[in-house]
């Protein structure tokens, strides 16, 4: 693509409206400092200099579709805890509505803190329930879906399998999709993998891939066979399987077509949220009447964006125009 072309697709997706379905997250972080070793055990102890809040999962994907121009609807669950108190200031601080989400009571907000010492990763640990929802909360999220559904032009699933994302939901969000001719990017797990028959794109990581199919892609030809089977086995328009330092693989319909994009980040430091990047670019794309391999294109370089900072980020929108063709 060249730099005219971008252009183009990023003035088509100003304002228009892009809903994100899935499992909503708050990020916590505790930075500091290690300068000794704990004498109750032989682990470092982390002298906590700041403690901050970032948004994740389906959240991270809403601010992104946010950060690159488009309007963003987030439907999701949170508890009625403390954890939903900071998402929805999170949530409110950076300028994105908490109109399509539904608290329940009986469930934990999904939070992941991670402890940071100097850039360095230490250690994580999640408070959450992977508990599907109960059926009268896919009902109020459903019906919220359907209150607010006017004029979205592209929909993300989100799914970390933390339990939003249930069957039943995932039936009545997919038919009202294709009755309204929208394009449905999702984010898979494992647990609804198959389901997503149909849809506009799959966006798995090679791990995630590999899991479902159950056969390593341990080179590229690997990576070839597993687009090829699940372009098949799905039925969707497109799949995108992201590999790390090696890039994306886009398969289409269609004659075997493949296209490989290169990765572009000149240093990664965190890769936290790519996969949140990837599908939520991918989406905002289509929306702005993007091909498929110019979605991936551009989901390849805001990426590359993110990964190159520590913690959950969204990308620039000029990392998308940098060293355009």
């Amino acid at each position: 693509m060249n730099l005219e072309r971008i252009k183009v697709l990023m003035a088509g997706w100003e304002g228009r409206r892009v809903a994100v379905l899935g499992d909503v997250m708050l990020d916590r972080y505790l930075w500091g400092v290690v300068d000794r070793i704990s004498p109750e055990a032989p682990v470092p102890v982390l002298h906590v200099e700041r403690e901050s809040f970032r948004l994740g999962g389906a959240a991270n994907v809403a601010n992104t579709v946010l950060a690159l121009g488009a309007r963003p609807l987030l439907l999701g669950v949170t508890g009625a805890d403390a954890g939903a108190e900071h998402l929805a200031a999170r949530l409110a601080e950076e300028g994105l509505s908490s109109e399509g989400r539904v608290r329940d009571p009986a469930r934990p907000t999904t939070v992941k803190s991670r402890v940071i010492a100097r850039s360095h990763h230490l250690v994580r640990f999640d408070h959450e329930s992977r508990e599907e929802l109960p059926p009268p909360v896919v009902d109020a999220l459903a019906g919220r879906m359907e209150e607010l559904f006017d004029g979205v032009a592209a929909v993300v699933i989100s799914d970390y399998g933390k339990g939003v994302i249930t069957g039943p939901l995932l039936e009545r969000v997919l038919q009202r999709c294709r009755e309204g001719g929208v394009p449905v990017c999702v984010d898979p797990k494992d647990t609804h993998f198959f389901s997503y028959r149909g849809v506009a794109v799959v966006t798995p990581n090679q791990h995630e891939a590999a899991g479902v199919l159950g056969y390593k892609l341990r080179d590229d030809r690997a990576v070839g066979r597993a687009g090829e089977e699940l372009l098949e086995r799905l039925g969707a328009a497109a799949v995108l399987i992201t590999r790390g330092g090696d890039g994306m693989s886009l398969f289409e319909q269609g004659d075997g077509k493949r296209t490989d994009f290169p990765a572009v980040a000149r240093q990664v430091y965190d890769v936290t949220g790519a996969g949140d990047t990837v599908v939520g670019t991918y989406a905002v794309a289509l929306a702005g009447g993007a091909t498929a391999a110019e979605a991936a294109s551009l989901a390849n370089r805001a990426a590359g964006d993110v990964v190159q900072r520590v913690g959950t980020a969204v990308p620039r929108r000029e990392a998308l125009v940098e060293d355009g063709d």
